[in-house]
């Protein structure tokens, strides 16, 4: 099986060498995405509420242009600058994602000025 890589004008472009997403048979790996307007480059939003809509917009992006939605999602990974903005992520991602729910693991991490998350995600496809 050859990897092949995902790309998609509808997700904002990586700053370094890497895939948005990187396909090898049935797996589909989502790259780290935060809330960067594809069109501008710029953060969306001030909240983690905010920058959570753009950044699962980003995901659903990459995932179509793969072939495949979020339905396809079996792992997502939330990367959080502070503790204390948990709740207010849950409350966006609860919104958003539907059962069957895919397993989730969230951690807390250091990231760029401006951006208060980064979400990737693994899905296996049909």
């Amino acid at each position: 099986m050859t990897r092949v890589a995902v790309s998609t004008d509808r997700a904002p472009k990586p700053p370094a060498n890497f895939a948005q997403g990187s396909r090898k048979g049935n797996l589909l790996q989502v790259a780290g995405q935060v809330a960067f307007d594809p069109d501008t480059g710029k953060v969306v939003g001030n909240t983690v509420a905010e920058q959570a809509r753009q950044t699962f917009r980003n995901i659903e992006a990459v995932l179509a242009a793969a072939g495949s939605s979020f339905d396809d999602v079996i792992m997502v990974r939330v990367y959080l600058t502070d503790t204390t903005q948990f709740a207010e992520f849950n409350e966006v991602y609860n919104a958003l994602v539907t059962e069957p729910y895919p397993a989730r693991t969230t951690v807390y991490v250091g990231l760029p000025e401006g951006i208060l998350l980064e979400v990737d995600a693994l899905a296996v496809l049909d």
